[in-house]
């Protein structure tokens, strides 16, 4: 067995996303027609509460001696009704439904009641610092814990169950941060809206409904191809000096186009339907770049091949000093605080 890697690949480069913008933008103005909200998005929203909704219910009145059914049900078709909805959590974030923030944070909430753990205000918290600071250990929350890589290593089993508790292990992360505070009123509607929303189901149609919700919620970020999306991402085996990655593949369609990474983090403020016009328009900044064409192969090599870890990240070089990523603000028309942005 290939010995297990005891620390990230660094590099004394800056994050590619930000140059790569503003080269593409002197080449291709056009592209800053695509920025914007998209408020259809709005109708998948309804679709999604209302259809987990729908079978929560029903397989709450069936009754807790139905639970094999809300397993199988959860992992064959929740599970990318949730993972679709953690991609709208994702679009708000970005501001990228509405072009109000407030309006934005109310669809995030109305989102994720089918989640049963509530994860759009916290994701929103430490995802701005993923774009803003990538791949920087002290500010990052999408890199793992360096004791949580070395723990796991790269044994299959203990893969497995870091897939299988993955929810768990993200939620930790963003306390690593420095600077940031998970707690505010919009964090603690989050909370009340969605467990309440999780109780109110399994009080009024049966506790197998609730079992249903949260099964489809933890098999859309984890022990499931769908869990192979956060692989995808910025994950690379080798060291490979691309930090992002794309998925090109059939699911594509159902995720929103959440695999067009690259092209997401070169412009954030880009809505998810509007990602393939940008590819349209330069793709020689696209096409040379490696990607992944399946994520049911890409979740088996991440278990088996024992060259894929958690330490497989690029991360900023140690002695390195990289600020935030103002064009990303600017782009994204973000005010954060100077505490939450403000490095050493």
């Amino acid at each position: 067995m290939t010995n297990p890697k005891s620390d990230f690949f660094y590099t004394d480069k800056n994050q590619p996303h930000p140059s790569r913008a503003k080269a593409m933008l002197q080449a291709f103005p056009q592209i800053r027609g695509l920025f914007g909200a998209e408020p259809k998005t709005m109708i998948i929203i309804l679709q999604i509460v209302i259809f987990q909704s729908f079978f929560a219910i029903f397989l709450g009145m069936a009754g807790f001696e139905y639970w094999w059914v809300s397993v199988l049900a959860a992992y064959c078709f929740g599970a990318f009704f949730n993972h679709a909805s953690f991609v709208i959590i994702h679009e708000t974030s970005h501001n990228a439904v509405f072009n109000r923030k407030v309006l934005n944070r109310f669809a995030a909430c109305l989102v994720d009641l089918v989640n049963v753990f509530p994860s759009a205000e916290g994701f929103r918290v430490y995802h701005i610092r993923h774009h803003a600071h990538q791949g920087d250990y002290e500010f990052d929350a999408d890199l793992p814990y360096k004791h949580e890589a070395t723990t796991i290593g790269n044994n299959p089993i203990l893969k497995m169950v870091w897939l299988l508790f993955f929810p768990i292990v993200q939620g930790l992360r963003p306390f690593r941060l420095k600077n940031i505070k998970m707690w505010n009123p919009w964090v603690v509607l989050n909370v009340i809206t969605t467990f309440s929303y999780a109780l109110m189901i399994g009080y009024v149609f049966g506790w197998n409904g609730v079992l249903y919700m949260f099964l489809s919620f933890a098999f859309s970020i984890g022990l499931h191809p769908l869990g192979a999306r956060w692989i995808q991402e910025h994950y690379t085996p080798e060291g490979n000096p691309q930090e992002s990655f794309n998925y090109e593949g059939r699911l594509n369609m159902m995720s929103l186009n959440v695999g067009l990474h690259n092209e997401h983090h070169d412009f954030p403020s880009i809505p998810w339907n509007k990602l393939p016009e940008l590819r349209k328009i330069a793709p020689e900044y696209y096409v040379h770049l490696v990607h992944h064409t399946s994520w049911v192969k890409l979740f088996f090599n991440f278990i088996f091949n024992p060259k894929y870890d958690l330490f497989s990240r690029i991360v900023r070089s140690k002695d390195g000093k990289f600020g935030v990523d103002k064009e990303f603000m600017d782009r994204n028309e973000l005010v954060l605080s100077k505490e939450a942005v403000e490095i050493g």
